[in-house]
């Protein structure tokens, strides 16, 4: 088996989304939530590598392509982009984008092939059966809904064809054996439990093969043959840290921590993927966390089912209903916990908009700036050791930190926002703009402004220009994402003698 990585190093990837149609909310909700737990790690002082990219290859890119009546690279090459200028633009902090045309994915893929195919777990052989092209996944009469895939809602198609086959069934005992001795390797515990139940319901080999079209990489032994989906689209998670052209590299960041995955894929990524890998003589992954859909009017968000959300939609600021991108990420982050389905409304948008960032957090920021202002001189005041608020920041900080380590984003933000509340409370008991300027006044601020210090570190991930704009405002240098936890939130680091500016509302409220 191939080497751990390195203790200090954390490597985490979305699902490469399909370029058959734009990016949409439910491709924004994934990354958006990898790209917290990436953030968070690296406060933790983490090497970080987070992975996002596009599958560009199969029968339905082809198909869409034709529609469009283009090329299937040229229709490629205009989508692709779309999806990286919209990771751009939702401050989405990917350190590679890896798309499946590019040559080092072609090499890895074609590697990992010959190799499971020289362990003798690759044959020749004629399937015949059930095909959805929207899922590019076979299927039997019992999975179907009333004769349609179950994910889709639309008829499948009856295949016939002479196809190489990678034997699954041989790997159900070792499977079983692997997640016994791993048994936190899937989040939440349910989607586990769900695995292990397929996996004893007995295995079936998959085709991993196609003949009647051309888009696609062809076996390495066979070049009659382009590779399935799940040969192609899986491989890009060691494709894009060296497999097959970089072994020190790849070394160096394989097992991946975290397949942040969509409850839909679940079987090919936990039980198709490792069991590939282990014929290839690679470790399986560390972890899946395996997250439900953001769901429009009870249905998965898809081009088919026509209830696609453009998250860019949402975000324009010159828009009078936009809320922003950090408006944006923490309502995908915060309503709905990860692992469970969550139903997508504007209501909901700005109902957590209001009530929790224009009434919480930009509430809490303008009152200390301005207090500050008006009975400091604008100079903030050093906290106090034994202050009120100490005990809610330590329990914040304790109960964020355990939050994300079980990657739960909304209960981590949850336990952050309890900091705000406390502090909030803090100040409508004392009631600092009502007392002369003075000794009460200067450790009520002070304490005000140590809690938002550690709270503008601790909401980075979730939102990171408004937690950028709360650190400089409270007169503090560099940036917040360079602090680290747990040190830099220990309670006692805010200097005291810095400008606090109170600047424009951070969330003026919506209606």
């Amino acid at each position: 088996m191939v080497a751990a990585n390195a203790s200090n190093s954390f490597y985490a990837t979305t699902p490469i989304y399909y370029v058959n149609a734009k990016p949409h909310l439910g491709h924004a909700y994934t990354t958006i939530v990898g790209d917290a737990l990436c953030r968070w790690q690296r406060l933790l002082g983490k090497d970080v590598h987070f992975l996002t990219g596009t599958d560009e290859h199969g029968l339905k890119i082809q198909q869409a392509a034709d529609a469009a009546g283009m090329a299937p690279r040229e229709f490629v090459d205009s989508i692709a982009p779309l999806f990286a200028d919209a990771w751009r633009k939702l401050d989405i902090s990917n350190d590679d984008f890896i798309r499946t045309t590019e040559d080092r994915h072609r090499i890895g893929v074609q590697h990992l092939l010959q190799a499971c195919y020289d362990s003798g777990d690759i044959e020749l052989d004629t399937y015949r059966g059930l095909y959805c092209v929207a899922c590019e996944a076979y299927y039997v009469e019992d999975d179907l809904v009333s004769g349609n895939c179950p994910i889709h809602k639309r008829p499948v198609e009856h295949v016939e064809e002479e196809n190489y086959f990678f034997r699954l069934s041989r790997y159900g005992d070792r499977l079983l054996d692997w997640y016994a001795k791993h048994p936190g390797a899937i989040v939440p515990e349910h989607r586990m439990n769900e695995v292990i139940g397929f996996i004893k319901q007995g295995l079936l080999d998959f085709s991993i093969s196609r003949t009647s079209f051309s888009w696609g990489i062809p076996l390495p032994w066979d070049s009659k043959h382009i590779t399935y989906v799940w040969f192609d689209a899986l491989a890009n998670y060691i494709t894009a840290i060296g497999y097959g052209v970089d072994d020190a590299a790849f070394s160096s960041r394989w097992p991946v921590d975290y397949h942040l995955i969509g409850k839909d894929i679940i079987r090919f990524h936990c039980v198709y993927w490792p069991a590939m890998l282990m014929s290839a003589g690679i470790e399986p992954p560390h972890g899946w966390a395996v997250g439900g859909w953001l769901l429009v009017g009870g249905e998965k968000m898809s081009k088919t089912t026509g209830n696609v959300v453009n998250p860019l939609d949402l975000i324009d600021e010159s828009r009078e209903d936009g809320v922003g991108v950090d408006g944006f990420r923490y309502y995908v982050l915060a309503d709905t916990p990860y692992g469970a389905d969550g139903d997508f409304t504007y209501e909901g948008l700005i109902g957590r908009y209001n009530s929790d960032l224009a009434n919480n957090l930009g509430n809490l920021l303008s009152r200390v700036a301005t207090v500050v202002g008006k009975k400091c001189d604008g100079v903030g005041p050093a906290p106090r050791a034994d202050s009120p608020l100490a005990d809610a920041a330590r329990s914040a900080v304790a109960e964020t930190m355990a939050r994300w380590a079980d990657v739960q984003p909304s209960r981590a933000l949850e336990a952050t926002w309890q900091l705000i509340r406390a502090t909030n409370a803090y100040l409508e008991a004392n009631e600092p703009w009502k007392a002369e300027p003075g000794a009460h006044v200067d450790n009520v601020m002070g304490d005000a402004l140590e809690a938002l210090r550690i709270v503008a570190i601790l909401a980075s991930p979730a939102i990171p220009r408004t937690a950028q704009i709360v650190w400089d405002r409270i007169g503090l240098s560099g940036s917040v994402a360079d602090r680290r936890v747990p040190d830099d939130v220990a309670w006692g680091g805010y200097p005291g003698g810095t400008t606090v500016v109170k600047g424009d509302p951070l969330f003026p409220r919506k209606s």
